[in-house]
């Protein structure tokens, strides 16, 4: 039986997935079979913490509000604040409230006496 040479495409698909892998550390950028399990479970990593990263910055913001708005008064909390907002139909999301929060007290203050 003679032997026969490979062609390029099983070489270009490694090729591939090892630039993919280029920044892993050990066997897991040098060998194929490890790449590839590598990739897989960084692309299903990826895919769940889209989502996680959403929940997470919503956590962040409502601490930051929660924060600077407990310092304004004592009987005063996040839960006020946002039912407050809602009844006096101030659409301002928790984003913008954490930005203001954060780089502009004095205009969460106003906001806060407003809706007293």
């Amino acid at each position: 039986m003679t032997r026969i040479r490979r062609g390029y495409i099983a070489r270009n698909r490694r090729t591939k997935i090892r630039l993919f892998a280029s920044s892993f550390r050990g066997a897991h950028s040098r060998l194929t079979r490890t790449i590839t399990q590598q990739k897989i479970r960084a692309l299903v990593s990826a895919y769940r913490d889209r989502d996680r990263q959403k929940r997470y910055f919503r956590h962040l913001w409502i601490t930051r509000i929660n924060a600077v708005i407990r310092g304004v008064g004592v009987s005063y909390s996040y839960s006020i604040l946002i039912h407050n907002l809602y009844k006096r139909r101030l659409l301002l999301n928790r984003k913008i409230l954490a930005q203001i929060a954060i780089l502009n007290r004095n205009s969460l203050y106003m906001i806060y006496n407003e809706i007293i």
